[in-house]
């Protein structure tokens, strides 16, 4: 008894029993006990929480047998402490728990790649068609800036398919000077159609606050988690969500208890709501992997582990502070770094043109119509074709007949490597460019050993691909014939 409540016999004894019982299981404890002894219900091994001196929870296992004492009935008890029992059997359900969830993490880095491949080709025709669109209206009109927008939002898509494909593969980042106060402004955007209206977005952005060394996607995934879960501490009532971001000098003293302070300089992201607020009984654990406060089927529990991950990562520091029914604040630091990151000017350079033969061939009939009207915009002769077969046999018939190829990898009768590898054995100084909305197998790497001069993920915008292929076209060795 002594070790287990931390106190000696004579202290057990001078109160009552019930007081070291958790208040939780102060009416279960004596209820079992009674109908122990009017024979009502004889339940011999039972357990419940107790609470020692130290004001920790105690698990206590009792085996009971009646028996007589003097000619009156009575109760023999065994008390056992359970708490490691306890607390094993706790720790094996969350690690069978994390289990299932990491081969659920494996199921999705699995089903990634597949994806990808299609949502890519998706993301291209839209992006292609969007390009088309963009081309036909005046420079300053109003339609021209909204399309500007979904361009926006696809390039934002194609770097969050991007990061799933990384974190299933475990990859390294790219990580650059980044202007953090620009991609607040965008995700704020975006983030303003995602949420209720009731719920009203108020900021405070310093457009000097600083630039950080990261990697874009994932400070908008840092951002993006923040505010939806802000938001959707508002979702019954609205509220008030503010974003903030400014600079400031850390000390040392800033990181107390922390094992590896770096003061200096830090931009400031700051998040807050004016919702319900967090439990300080569960404040210790918001960002272990899979704990979730949400419905079952409404939340993985890995939005603020992730955001704690990134963060980590970034050699940054994250601090909550939160009052039930009025409101969380986060506030997330980020190494500045002093090297200036220079956007590049929209619209500022002429697109590159040309007017030389382009065999273009891709399964998908969308994605070959908008690349075909984005080809002939700029200049080039467009032959294309939607099967691998087709497009080799008709290089076949005419080898000089084309001054490029540009083929997709993923297609149905031979891939774009295998239809390279043909072309390439009948014509070796063809100049081939490679796209691919997913490949596991093919990367610019092995591209650049086959012979094939240039390899893009999809989607693949207007102006990177007028880039690309004036790059390739105008290398001096292996440039096909312009006619």
């Amino acid at each position: 008894a002594e070790k287990i409540f931390g106190c000696s016999q004579a202290e057990l004894k001078s109160k009552p029993f019930i007081e070291y019982i958790h208040p939780d299981d102060r009416d279960m404890v004596p209820a079992v006990h009674r109908r122990g002894q009017t024979g009502e219900k004889n339940e011999n091994l039972y357990s419940f929480r107790a609470v020692n001196e130290k004001a920790e929870d105690v698990y206590l296992q009792i085996s009971s047998r009646l028996t007589t004492w003097k000619g009156r009935p009575a109760t023999i008890i065994l008390a056992r402490d359970i708490t490691e029992l306890k607390r094993a059997a706790r720790e094996k359900k969350k690690l069978e728990c994390q289990l299932r969830q990491a081969l659920k993490m494996e199921a999705i880095g699995t089903l990634a790649g597949g994806i990808a491949h299609d949502f890519n080709n998706i993301l291209a025709a839209i992006v292609g068609y969007a390009d088309l669109a963009k081309d036909e209206l005046p420079a300053e009109s109003r339609s021209g800036k909204r399309i500007d927008e979904v361009l926006k939002a696809s390039g934002r898509a194609r770097d969050l398919v991007q990061q799933i494909l990384a974190f299933s593969r475990k990859s390294e980042q790219e990580r650059a000077p980044l202007q953090l106060h620009l991609l607040v402004k965008e995700t704020l955007k975006l983030l303003r159609a995602s949420i209720p209206s009731t719920i009203e977005i108020r900021r405070n952005i310093d457009p000097h606050s600083g630039n950080i060394l990261a990697d874009p996607t994932q400070i908008h995934q840092v951002l993006m988690n923040l505010c939806t879960n802000a938001a959707q501490a508002m979702d019954e009532k609205g509220g008030v969500l503010f974003v903030g971001l400014d600079c400031l000098e850390l000390k040392e003293k800033d990181f107390k208890g922390e094992a590896d302070p770096r003061p200096g300089p830090y931009v400031r992201l700051t998040v807050k709501d004016t919702g319900c607020g967090i439990d300080p009984f569960i404040m210790d654990r918001i960002f272990d992997p899979y704990f979730t406060t949400k419905e079952v089927g409404k939340g993985s529990g890995m939005g603020l582990s992730v955001v704690h991950g990134i963060v980590k990562s970034h050699n940054g520091k994250i601090t909550v502070a939160s009052k039930l029914n009025q409101g969380t604040t986060f506030k997330v630091y980020f190494p500045r770094v002093e090297e200036e990151s220079q956007p590049k000017p929209e619209g500022s350079a002429p697109l590159p043109v040309g007017g030389e033969r382009i065999l273009f061939v891709d399964d998908e009939q969308d994605l070959t119509d908008a690349t075909r009207g984005i080809l002939t915009y700029l200049g080039y002769r467009v032959t294309a074709k939607t099967s691998s077969l087709e497009a080799l046999a008709l290089f076949r018939s005419q080898p000089d007949a084309f001054d490029l190829v540009i083929t997709d990898q993923t297609m149905p009768e031979m891939t774009g490597v295998q239809l390279a590898g043909e072309l390439l054995g009948i014509r070796p100084d063809l100049p081939i460019i490679l796209c691919t909305g997913y490949s596991s197998k093919v990367d610019a790497g092995v591209a650049e050993d086959m012979g094939i001069r240039a390899f893009a993920m999809k989607p693949v915008g207007q102006d990177k691909l007028a880039e690309v292929i004036r790059q390739v076209l105008d290398e001096k060795t292996g440039s096909g014939p312009s006619e």
